[in-house]
């Protein structure tokens, strides 16, 4: 038996949150609102979906995305933590670290006065990450489900040393065809450009996809939205306490190597991540906290 029934013990809200065990040991929060219904997976405080009432999901999970500990999964919002991208000493540590595939801990659920459903998770210190990561902070990550989806990622400095923070919030968006689809808000921002040997460029014009996209833009403002005109929709994603925004997507080549993937998955699908990368890194001082938050908000039907 998993932990679920513990954790309906301590946290269920009746028809509003409850907690399911899956095959192979991963567990799930199931939040239903009147607004919107999600689904958080308890390792890596990772939601894996997120869906309006009456609506096409706008959170896109993989269906061949596999649910194992210690395995990331394909899609959702997953965590990456303490660095983004590979590890700049050791090629050996996971790419976007290690707290998307770690256990966490529920530490608060509740229903809000204006029916939204928040659960938050800490992650839970352990001897195997310290060897990647040796500093003392104490991570949380508050997900709040209603007519828009917030993630709240807070860590604490906690030791007595300043450290260095790379983080981000890696959104897989749902879309309904690529090749049409668009990014915009981020016109006249500086990228790093992954597929060019990392050179840095300035986006002119809205963000189109025509082949593999990997990019990371840098001082952004904190507000971009992507357009979809085969869902006839725009998912605007605002944003606070980041600095970087990121945009990828595999195309048909790479996601044919990805077991989790299928070779069609990357025309549905869209990451536009809210970070602090590559220069935009956080240098966080003892006893401070840097708060980053996310949210992901339909904001009307084209034509609408």
């Amino acid at each position: 038996m998993g932990p679920s029934p513990e954790l309906n013990r301590r946290f269920a809200i009746a028809g509003r949150l409850g907690f399911a065990d899956m095959p192979g040991g991963f567990t799930v929060a199931r939040v239903t609102t009147a607004f919107a219904e999600a689904t958080i997976a308890v390792q890596g405080a990772h939601v894996m979906t997120y869906q309006p009432a009456g609506q096409a999901p706008l959170i896109w999970l993989s269906r061949r995305a596999k649910f194992a500990p210690g395995k990331s999964i394909r899609g959702g919002v997953p965590v990456c933590w303490p660095w983004f991208g590979p590890h700049a000493a050791n090629p050996q540590f996971p790419a976007h670290g290690f707290a998307r595939t770690v256990p966490w801990r529920l530490v608060a659920a509740a229903e809000l006065p204006d029916g939204r459903v928040r659960v938050s998770f800490e992650l839970i210190p352990s001897a195997a990450n310290r060897v990647q990561w040796p500093h003392d902070a104490v991570v949380r990550n508050s997900i709040t489900v209603g007519q828009e989806l917030e993630v709240e990622l807070a860590t604490t400095n906690t030791g007595r040393a300043p450290f260095e923070l790379g983080q981000a919030l890696h959104a897989y968006f749902e879309v309904g065809d690529i090749r049409r689809a668009t990014v915009t808000g981020l016109e006249g921002c500086d990228y790093l450009d992954k597929m060019d040997g990392g050179k840095r460029k300035r986006q002119a014009g809205p963000i189109a996809f025509a082949a593999e996209t990997d990019r990371i833009y840098l001082g952004t403002r904190g507000c971009c939205s992507i357009v979809d005109p085969a869902l006839e929709r725009s998912i605007l994603v605002t944003s606070t306490g980041s600095r970087s925004t990121v945009v990828w997507n595999p195309w048909l080549g790479k996601a044919e190597k990805m077991g989790d993937f299928g070779p069609d998955g990357y025309l549905d699908m869209v990451c536009v991540e809210t970070a602090n990368a590559a220069a935009d890194v956080i240098q966080l001082a003892p006893g401070a906290t840097h708060v980053m938050t996310t949210q992901y908000r339909l904001v009307a039907a084209q034509g609408a």
